[in-house]
């Protein structure tokens, strides 16, 4: 009885683990911010209490550079960014990480914002463009 036991649990092993072995896994795509032309969400603003502080890759936030958070997109990243209710643009580039606040794709700079026409509004809905990657 237990001879059987043990070939019936060799027997189930080698099935398992020749069954794990033969699934197709197919490799995970990797994501390329540049084929996305139509990054769209809603964008936000530092503030100035964030003027001095340090980014995320060492820098010093400055408000009056054309700088901005974006959560993946690596840095120094040239970004196109589009306010949808006036289709006004301009270019910024990624030196920090965020916003992490709601659902909030990209975080500019006091400048930034002000160019872009959306500082007394706080937040506007844009879409992004990459323009380049380091």
């Amino acid at each position: 009885m237990i001879n059987i036991k043990v070939t019936f649990l060799i027997l189930f092993s080698s099935l398992m683990l020749a069954t794990g072995c033969s699934i197709n896994k197919s490799p995970t795509p990797k994501y390329d911010y540049i084929s996305e032309h139509d990054l769209i969400g809603i964008a936000s603003y530092y503030g100035k209490r964030w003027h001095g502080r340090t980014t995320a890759n060492g820098e010093k936030l400055n408000i009056y550079a054309m700088t901005a958070a974006h959560k993946t997109l690596p840095f120094n990243t040239i970004v196109k960014v589009t306010l949808l209710s006036t289709n006004k643009s301009i270019t910024v580039r990624i030196n920090d990480r965020g916003p992490y606040v709601g659902d909030r794709i990209i975080d500019l700079t006091d400048e930034a914002a002000k160019r872009l026409g959306m500082y007394h509004q706080g937040i506007g809905e844009v879409q992004l463009e990459i323009l380049s990657k380091p």
